[in-house]
């Protein structure tokens, strides 16, 4: 199993916690996956669901950024959080540190069912991580198309995605999400995932990725 790299001191605590957790949900179903960005709009757009890949493996840290509208049309609400995430295929364990108002908080996937464990709600359970954020926060993410745009690569409900000159996807949609891609340099991997929903809310992931 890949080791994460130590880099934040206020990350040090939540690396040997993302690898047990990718431990105890090991032997689940894959997902089907798109291609990779190495290959045309046209073939991504055109590819079969009867298809699967393996999602990407990956191990990021960074900060998410979340803003949603009130409920009282006061104006935009926000939080922020340092995370640090391991994926595995379709399994994945975030832990968040500073968790959008409920202190540090355990989101894990194993492929079929989602876990959120925190100080203030507890334990949570649902059938995907939108569901669990939702319900313990308030707020809206894209979870569950991250691993592969963290992967730089269009989710396979996605629709409309786009490359750069460099094979890159640098936008892309998902339902009511519009998703835009950064990259530092030549890099062929984001160091910056913006999405924002017609209705306001809006997630802004910095990514530092690990070496593997």
């Amino acid at each position: 199993m890949p080791v994460l790299r130590k880099t934040q001191p206020t990350k040090l605590a939540l690396f040997s916690a993302l690898t047990t957790a990718l431990m105890i949900t090991s032997g689940c179903q894959s997902l089907k996956t798109a291609n990779a960005t190495n290959q045309p709009i046209g073939t991504v757009q055109g590819q079969s669901a009867e298809q699967p890949k393996k999602l990407d493996s990956f191990n990021i840290t960074g900060k998410i950024g979340v803003t949603t509208p009130s409920k009282d049309n006061s104006g935009n609400q926000g939080g922020s959080a340092f995370y640090a995430w391991g994926q595995q295929n379709d399994r994945f364990a975030i832990e968040l540190i500073g968790a959008l108002g409920i202190g540090k908080t355990n989101i894990e996937y194993n492929g079929q069912s989602a876990t959120l464990v925190s100080e203030k709600t507890g334990t949570l359970t649902a059938d995907d991580p939108e569901t669990l954020l939702k319900k313990a926060t308030g707020w809206q993410a894209p979870i569950s198309q991250m691993p592969y745009w963290i992967s730089g690569r269009p989710a396979p409900s996605d629709s409309a995605p786009q490359l750069d000159a460099q094979n890159r996807l640098i936008s892309s949609v998902n339902g009511e999400w519009q998703a835009n891609f950064t990259y530092k340099g030549n890099d062929k991997l984001p160091n910056k995932i913006s999405a924002m929903q017609s209705q306001g809310n809006k997630v802004v992931m910095t990514i530092d990725h690990q070496k593997q």
